[in-house]
């Protein structure tokens, strides 16, 4: 049995965005709709209009708060409409409108322009992955369940997209080796490297068992976390080019910011956080944007002992004050 995706930060995130009625809100990774739905909930019929609305759009009402919802993953879009459209008919979303979109965050601007949206208040990203492409998506995303070496974010990728499979089978050792490291900050990244490249002179290497089997062979458990934990998470960030895309989608969504608008990013890899610290700074130093938290934000003790997977999540978010 899977476990139910807990939106990680939430009170947090719903107290560092301040979404008000009629505000135009980017929910760029909108996984099960967790988050989207708490922060529809939240807003108080008494908030204050936003002191910029998208100039032509089609879709503004004064009063109504509208949630653009994106994700690369299919999966995610329809369990998110599902609940989230549930929660309209239920009338505990019923001053927000939902739009769905399945692309990813690089391509945000062309889906604002789809939808008509000329400018957003308010935008998250969570760059976490859900507990349903976890334990149900059979993308091969996580070691405790036996999939196919995949672990791509679109259900149905191009035949000539990249996959772990390609990665482990076909790329050099020292090609490997750099990825692990950079991408996983692993320290036995060498050792990992040759040890797949050994195995495969003899078979495939095509499922998360073979290859969580390979890793823990050379580096020894500490602890709770997996020895093929970080393994896992550098494959994943190459083969969905993850870096690079968040680099495009976090500067597109500051483009269409309007001013007073607010993004919130959580991360969950140093590398990420990183990405984000240097870009809010580097505003922030400017006079274009304001630091909200100058340092991350992390779980509580209590979220931590509710919700294990929160541990590495870091909170950050920023204010335009102007454009540049």
């Amino acid at each position: 049995m899977s476990m139910a995706h807990i939106p990680v930060l939430l009170q947090e995130v719903i107290e560092g965005l301040q979404i008000r009625n009629g505000d135009f809100v980017l929910d760029a990774t909108v996984g099960g709709g967790g988050h989207s739905e708490a922060l529809c909930r939240a807003i108080g019929k008494d908030t204050q209009r936003p002191s910029s609305y998208p100039r032509g759009s089609r879709l503004s009402r004064a009063g109504l708060t509208t949630f653009i919802c994106l994700d690369a993953d299919e999966d995610a879009i329809n369990r998110s409409r599902q609940r989230l459209e549930d929660c309209v008919r239920r009338q505990d979303c019923q001053d927000c409108n939902f739009l769905f979109e399945r692309t990813n965050y690089r391509e945000l601007d062309k889906a604002l322009a789809g939808f008509g949206v000329r400018g957003i208040n308010r935008v998250l990203f969570d760059l976490g992955l859900s507990s349903f492409q976890l334990e149900e998506s059979g993308r091969g995303f996580s070691f405790m369940r036996d999939e196919p070496l995949e672990m791509t974010f679109e259900k149905n990728p191009e035949k000539s997209a990249v996959t772990a499979k390609t990665i482990v089978n076909e790329w050099s050792e020292e090609t490997i080796a750099t990825l692990l490291e950079s991408y996983g900050d692993e320290r036995h990244a060498r050792s990992i490297a040759r040890k797949i490249v050994e195995a495969r002179e003899h078979t495939l290497i095509s499922t998360t068992f073979q290859l969580a089997s390979l890793v823990a062979s050379v580096v020894r458990r500490r602890g709770r976390i997996h020895p093929a934990t970080k393994t896992f998470q550098a494959l994943r960030i190459a083969v969905n080019d993850e870096f690079q895309g968040l680099k495009d989608g976090i500067s597109k969504a500051w483009e269409a910011l309007l001013p007073m608008g607010r993004i919130a990013v959580i991360s969950f890899q140093s590398l990420e956080d990183r990405l984000v610290k240097n870009f809010f700074r580097e505003l922030n130093k400017t006079g274009a944007g304001k630091l909200i938290n100058k340092k991350p934000i992390v779980p509580t003790e209590g979220e931590l002992a509710s919700n294990p997977r929160s541990r590495s999540a870091k909170l950050r978010i920023i204010e335009k004050i102007k454009n540049i």
